[in-house]
This record gives structure tokens, sequence and C-alpha cells, in this order.
């Protein structure tokens, strides 16, 4: 094999190849299904020429007759005439047209032949082409749902040429978007830590430095606040705390001495000691509690106030 062959097959492969990649089979059966229809066209166009020669033909086959019938009468007025002369002419030219009808009738019947298989052939392409005009639409309906379902499957599975420019063009934004965050946690912590200085503000390291420790001092001065507040609420409770204890001890102290003159009243044996006894320890004890009921009222109320 010589170069120029060995190019030119080359060439045609290469061809070929692009034609393979370039070709649509839904837009080739279309191509070939009007190819079709157009062969059918052009059959039924040649039967139609065909018929219309075979109507030429009869058309003049009737003319020849009607000159035969012609040549007859002048023949049979020639020999009323007693002109045999004119009627041998006659006669002649009757013979003539009979011989060009006889070669007319050929002619029509090759022709009706012809047109009589044109016709069958013409149908039968007919046929064909409905035939093949399913198998396209049909092929056509397979090759689209094939080519969906390729399609989807390559957006499913990212195989595709799209999913995959798609597939790139998230992994670049996805690094983009992680440097903008990695850059603007990298820019805050350099402005906390005072390595970069707020262009906006006159302050330097030092004024803010001195600023958190006066905010720091505020808020333990606040803080011992409110330890001392929480500090003086639980000394009142410790002080109030006796108080009632002793509140509690005289109740139980009138109590006994109100069942120990109940006893000496009702006793058999020295009735009227007993009852003198009973009258002192009463009035004993009225005393006591006149004496301790003030006190007891001034420090309900005064824990009645702290409650409010």
């Amino acid at each position: 094999m010589g170069i120029l062959s060995r190019t030119s097959y080359v060439v045609r492969s290469k061809v070929n190849a692009l034609l393979d990649r370039s070709e649509d089979p839904s837009e080739t059966l279309d191509y070939s299904y009007e190819q079709l229809r157009d062969q059918l066209q052009d059959v039924k166009g040649g039967i139609a020429d065909l018929t219309t020669q075979k109507k030429r033909l009869e058309i003049q086959q009737r003319r020849l007759e009607e000159n035969v019938e012609k040549h007859n009468e002048q023949a049979r007025e020639a020999v009323r005439q007693d002109r045999e002369d004119l009627a041998r002419q006659a006669l002649e030219k009757k013979k003539g047209k009979m011989n060009q009808i006889e070669d007319l009738d050929a002619q029509i019947a090759d022709l009706q032949e012809t047109q009589d298989s044109l016709v069958e052939k013409k149908n039968t392409l007919q046929s064909r082409i409905e035939e093949f005009r399913t198998q396209k639409e049909t092929m056509k309906a397979r090759y689209e749902a094939a080519e969906a379902s390729t399609r989807v499957s390559e957006a499913m599975t990212g195989a595709g040429d799209e999913m995959e420019d798609v597939g790139r063009a998230i992994e670049r934004a996805t690094e983009r978007t992680e440097d903008m965050e990695a850059r603007a946690e990298a820019m805050d912590e350099l402005e906390q830590s005072g390595a970069f200085e707020d262009a906006l503000s006159d302050q330097d390291n030092i004024d803010r430095e001195l600023e958190a420790l006066s905010t720091d001092s505020e808020v333990d001065a606040e803080l011992e606040t409110l330890r001392s507040e929480v500090g003086e609420d639980t000394d009142g409770r410790s002080a109030n705390e006796p108080a009632d204890r002793e509140v509690a001890a005289e109740s139980e102290a009138v109590g006994d001495g109100a069942a120990t003159g109940d006893g000496g009243a009702v006793g058999s044996d020295g009735g009227a000691a007993d009852d003198g006894d009973g009258a002192d320890d009463g009035a004993g004890s009225g005393e006591t509690d006149a004496g301790t009921d003030p006190e007891v009222e001034a420090e309900l109320e005064e824990l009645q106030d702290e409650d409010r």
C-alpha cells in the first residue's frame, strides 16, 4: 500500500468516524423515509406518463378507425359511380390505415402491460413504505427512550460530561468557600490578638488592654456587691433564729403552768392550800405572759416586715 492510498484510507476512516458521531438515527430514518416517498412519487409520475402515452395512441387509433370508415365509404361511392380506380385507391388507403391500427393495438397492449406492472410495483412499494414508516416511528421511540434513559442514568451517576462539569464547578466553589471562611477566621483571630489594628479606630494595643482591665474591674466590683447583699440576707436569718427558739420555749412554759394549776384544784388532801398554790402559780404565770407578749409581738412584726 502506497503513501497516497494509505492517506486516502486514513482520511476516509476519519471522515466515517466523524459522520458516525454526528449522525442522528432519528434524522437518518426520517431522511430514508423521505427518499422512499420520493421514489414512490417518481413511480407514480412514470405511471402517469405511461398512461398519457397510451391515451395518445388510443386517440390516434380512433382517428385511424374513422379514416378507415371514411375510405370504405369512398370506395363504395366510387363503385356506384363506376370509378374503379378511385375505389381501388380508397381501398388501398383503407388497408394502410388498418395496418397502422394493428400496430397501434400492439403498442397499446404493451403499454397496458407495462402500466399494470408499474401499478403493481407501486402498490408493493407503497406497502413497504407504510411498513417502513411504522418501523421508523418504533425505532425513533426506542431510540428516544434509550437516549432519555441514558441521560437520566448519567445524571444520577454523574458519568456524563455535563454532570462532570457541574461536579467540578461544585468542587471549585466548595474549595473557594472554604478558603474564604478560613481567611475570615484568620483575620478575626489576628484582629482579636492585636496583630492587626483596626483602621477605623484610634486606639492602639495598649488602649485596648487598659479598656479590658477597666471592664474586668467593674465586673469584679459588681460581683463583690452581689456577694455582700447575699451575706447580709444570710446574717439576718441567723439572728432571727434564737428569738424564734425563745418564743417557742416560753409557749411551752405557759402550757406546763396551766397543767399544774388544774391538778391542785382536783386533789382531795389540802384542797385550800393547793388552791392557794394554784392561784399563786396562776398569778405568776399571768405575770410571765404579760411580761413576754410585747416582745413576741414586736419580733413577729419585724419578721412580717422583713417578709414584706
